[in-house]
């Protein structure tokens, strides 16, 4: 028997394209990711670091605020937990801003960022992950609505406050939890 969806959901078999701005040209020898913040050791990573650190795979489900979820998406990665445990936060680091180095940014508390299912995705499918869907790396959060899952990811900025992010700006939920129907403020 298939699980029930969300509130307010309904099932697509393929994950549309919606994305805030034009896909970024990648270069895949100078991207990298910064993560800096309230961490003792702040980190620069490159892509082919993060690839070869992809051990990490999830099937998930994705739901988008705006009631399409598609289920059980193969997503591989590295475990943001891992990443940010080697950058060591601080005790002041309370949320994570994610944001993909053009206009988009979105904000979470540390503690749901450091779930074991929140990925810094590289493959979707068994495949590279398309830059149509966000390669070449995506934060991936499962337990939260999609906006929280950043295209592009180019930055992750560890702040001791939470600071809205593209969507929150514009009203939307805070937490963004798609169980509890949190889509607007």
């Amino acid at each position: 028997m298939t699980s029930p969806l969300p509130p307010g959901q309904r099932e697509l078999v393929r994950m549309p394209v919606h994305h805030v701005g034009d896909p970024p040209a990648v270069d895949e020898l100078r991207w990298t990711l910064s993560i800096q913040g309230e961490l003792e050791r702040p980190v620069v990573l490159t892509l082919a670091h993060l690839r070869e650190h992809s051990t990490v795979e999830i099937e998930a489900d994705f739901h988008a605020a705006d009631g399409w979820s598609v289920r059980g998406l193969r997503w591989r990665g590295a475990r943001l937990a891992d990443v940010l445990g080697a950058a060591k936060p601080r005790a002041t680091a309370l949320f994570l801003r994610a944001f993909d180095g053009q206009k988009y940014d979105a904000s979470l508390a540390l503690d749901d960022a450091l779930e074991p299912d929140v990925l810094l995705a590289t493959e979707l499918g068994g495949v590279a992950l398309p830059v149509e869907h966000g390669g070449p790396l995506r934060l991936v959060v499962p337990a939260r609505y999609g906006w929280k899952s950043v295209k592009w990811l180019r930055g992750i900025e560890i702040t001791a406050e939470e600071r809205p992010g593209f969507w929150e700006r514009r009203g939307f939920h805070r937490r963004g939890d798609p169980w509890a129907d949190e889509r607007l403020a």
